[in-house]
């Protein structure tokens, strides 16, 4: 199963008040595992920021001067998600910001409708209620390192997203085998045993020989009362 899980970082709060991305990063998940591929992108927006948002993630109008526009970027971006399930910590943000931002370069879509849009934000709602459900919150509850989270950044955002997302969901494998056995009872599932005979491994003459030797000593000190000569002498007799 692939993923990815995405974040972005944005003029304002309000797309249809024409805030934009003003970065975008996602992180590569495949069957639960980080590959190492990502895809990062900083985006000259054209307008202001907000000073609000200048205060969360602190890169400024001017240091974007000379990067793409989203137009230039978005056929890579959609190229890179294509085939994923997309997954990000209040999922409607950032989904709403790139809707708005496809859109206004002419390839106007419905993210949900294309890919399953999973939001860590609900999940931890679910499994944390009337708790703080912050990426902080979480990466402290999950024992997450965000130390050089002094700013807000997006592929920065996106690692540590994903490492909080795996330990949430850690003991999914756990609960959907649990939900099998009470759907089909516990003979349906069965344990993974490696192919091929099981190797047995005989014992010595000579640890034969210390053994009856030792039986022999138990047997005097608990004056005959020692089992296992009796109910050894069966196979003892057949051999």
């Amino acid at each position: 199963m692939r993923q990815i899980v995405l974040d972005t970082e944005t003029t304002g709060l309000e797309p249809s008040l024409g805030h934009r991305v003003i970065e975008i990063g996602c992180v590569e998940l495949v069957n639960r595992r980080v590959t190492g591929r990502t895809f990062h992108q900083y985006l000259n927006p054209e307008r202001d920021i907000d000073a609000g948002a200048l205060a969360v993630h602190g890169i400024s109008r001017e240091s974007l001067a000379h990067q793409p526009r989203f137009v230039e970027i978005a056929d890579a971006l959609l190229e890179f998600l294509e085939g994923a399930e997309l997954v990000a910590h209040n999922a409607p943000f950032d989904v709403g910001f790139l809707e708005a931002e496809l859109e206004r370069c002419g390839r106007p879509m419905k993210l949900a409708e294309r890919w399953h849009v999973l939001d860590t934000l609900g999940l931890a709602r679910e499994l944390h209620p009337g708790q703080r459900n912050n990426l902080d919150a979480l990466c402290k509850r999950y024992n997450v390192d965000n130390a050089g989270r002094e700013l807000h950044g997006a592929l920065l955002d996106a690692r540590i997203l994903a490492d909080v997302y795996l330990a949430m969901t850690g003991g999914q494998a756990a609960l959907e085998l649990a939900a099998l056995e009470r759907e089909a009872g516990p003979s349906a599932v069965q344990p993974t045993r490696s192919a091929g005979p099981l190797k047995v491994l005989v014992a010595s003459g000579a640890e034969l020989q210390a053994h009856e030797q030792m039986l022999a000593v138990i047997g005097k000190a608990s004056g005959g009362k020692c089992l296992w000569p009796a109910a050894s002498a069966p196979s003892e007799r057949s051999s």
